[in-house]
This record gives C-alpha cells, sequence and structure tokens, in this order.
C-alpha cells in the first residue's frame, strides 16, 4: 500500500462505526441537497443548524501564489477587528457541517474562516462518496504547502480588517493534525484545539514530522479534545503526547471523553455524541477565552 492510499489513524477510527439502522437518517438525496458529504457515512436528519442571523458569511477566494483558494466565512455583521479563527476540515472537503462551524464561531465573536486548501487536486471533496478515493488526494497534501496555504488565510483575514493579533485555528479529525502542525509551524498563533487529531503518522515523505516529532517545536498553547473510543487514535497514543509535551516544557491540556468514538463532534454522523459534543464546545470556548483569542 503506498502512502498515498494508506489508512491513517484518523481515517481509521471512521470507517469502525457500529452498525446502526437507517432510521434517524436522511435519504442520500436529501443530505447532499443540504450540502453534507456522503463519504463519512449517512447523514443524522437530526443535525445542528446555525443561522446567519446577525452575521456576514460566505464564500470567498484566497489568493495563494497565482491562484485562488476557495474558503468559506463568517463573522459578525459590522464587526472590523472580530478575532481571527481557521477552522481546518475533515478530509471530506468544505462541506455544510465545517460551514455551520465556522458560524457557530461567528456568534461567539469571531472572524472564522475554513480554507479548501485541498482545491488544487480540481476535484470537489464533498462529491466523492467513498474514503478510499478521497485518500489518494488528501494523502498528497504536503504540509509545507498547507502551511503555506494558512498563512494566507491570515494574509487575507488581516486584509479584511480581521485583527490577526488574537488567532486561533480548530480543526476536526485530520483537521485536528492540522493544528497540531500549524501549533508548531505558526508563531502568531495565540491557541489551538485539536478535535480528535492523529499524533502519530504513518511514513509519507510529503509530511516530515508528525505531531507527536514536533512537540519540542509548539509555539502555542493546544487543548487536545479525544474520544476514548476511538479505535484508530488509541488512549494511550494520546498520553504520549501529552507526556512529549510536558517533558519539553509545552503547554497543552487533553480532555478524553471515555465512551466516545472518533468524530463524536461531528452531528451529521452517527459517531455523534452528544454530551461529548457540548462539553468539548465549551471546553473550546473557554480555552480560546483563556489564551486572548475571544474576549
Amino acid at each position: 500500500m503506498s502512502f498515498e492510499t494508506t489508512m491513517t489513524s484518523d481515517v481509521v477510527g471512521l470507517t469502525k462505526v457500529a452498525p446502526f439502522s437507517r432510521r434517524g437518517f436522511m435519504s442520500a438525496t436529501a443530505a447532499v441537497a443540504a450540502g453534507y458529504t456522503l463519504a463519512a457515512g449517512p447523514v443524522r436528519a437530526d443535525i445542528i443548524t446555525t443561522d446567519t442571523n446577525g452575521l456576514q458569511a460566505g464564500d470567498a477566494k484566497i489568493k495563494v501564489g497565482s491562484e485562488e483558494m476557495p474558503a468559506y466565512f463568517a463573522r459578525p455583521a459590522g464587526n472590523t477587528k472580530a478575532p481571527v479563527i481557521i477552522v481546518a476540515m475533515e478530509i471530506f472537503g468544505l462541506h455544510e457541517y465545517i460551514k455551520d462551524v465556522t458560524r457557530r464561531l461567528a456568534k461567539l465573536g469571531a472572524f472564522a474562516i475554513a480554507p479548501d486548501y485541498y482545491f488544487r487536486k480540481g476535484t470537489d471533496l464533498t462529491r466523492i462518496t467513498e474514503i478510499k478515493d478521497l485518500l489518494p488526494i488528501v494523502n498528497s497534501k504536503p504540509d509545507a504547502e498547507l502551511m503555506s496555504d494558512l498563512d494566507a488565510v491570515v494574509a487575507w483575514a488581516g486584509s479584511q480588517a480581521g485583527d490577526t493579533a488574537k488567532l486561533g485555528i480548530i480543526g476536526f479529525c485530520r483537521g485536528g493534525r492540522t493544528v497540531w502542525e500549524y501549533a508548531a509551524h505558526g508563531s502568531a498563533l495565540k491557541a489551538g484545539i485539536a478535535f480528535y487529531g492523529t499524533v502519530v503518522d504513518p511514513a509519507n515523505p510529503l509530511w516530515p514530522k508528525s505531531p507527536m516529532q514536533l512537540a519540542p517545536e509548539m509555539k502555542a498553547p493546544v487543548l487536545g479534545l479525544y474520544g476514548g473510543a476511538d479505535t484508530g487514535i488509541p488512549v494511550a497514543q494520546v498520553e504520549q503526547m501529552k507526556a512529549a509535551l510536558e517533558q519539553n516544557k509545552k503547554t497543552a491540556e487533553f480532555k478524553i471523553y471515555p465512551d466516545a468514538p472518533h468524530g463524536f463532534h461531528a452531528d451529521y454522523r452517527g459517531s455523534y455524541r452528544r454530551d461529548a459534543a457540548d462539553d468539548a464546545w465549551k471546553q473550546a470556548e473557554a480555552w480560546f477565552k483563556k489564551y486572548g483569542v475571544l474576549s
């Protein structure tokens, strides 16, 4: 198996969900019409939807080199100096769940931006229905290019009157890994929040260092939110990451939800666990406030 098609630990956790009945889930047609991806499995009928009342929200194009990267943003209407939070998506593309998360953050007072950093592949990831077809695309994204794309998002936010002195990043699944990587890269970052982001990578020449290997280089405090029942990211691995950060005197906290599987915050999936998701969101908001991202 080549590195392009390797099942990374975040993906392993996704693929072993308990069997469930179709009751309580949308039809595939309805899910696609609502803007959700199908690669993660059936979409729950009882999804969280956040309105745009009091917000300015929509699509944007962000200049990266000679190209333009699509993004979705949401911010408080009329607030020109809102703190900036990057939303790092899962492997499924810029679909409705990630857009909703940006609106949730905007309701907390942030200028939240979700960039589609896989755009160069020329494929709409939200339309891909099989994880095996997504892997060659997302696993061939070089970390160096990813970091540069995120820096471009920050520069764009600054040009749109966002307060980049109050910069945060939050990510889910593969985006959780992105949070760890960016926390080691970006000295301007105030705080990061990683929802079940993998900390140990498979061999991939495009990813020179895993989050665990980057522990000595962390420049911002990170909150790690993990599921004790995640079949891809064992608790022992999370504990190793915690120990590596402590050893290097880095600021980080971890909360493990004992019965929660991978993807417990993803309210559109069968993996959603409301109690864990609600608590984790409160922890995330408190973390951003503690480190001066949100006021």
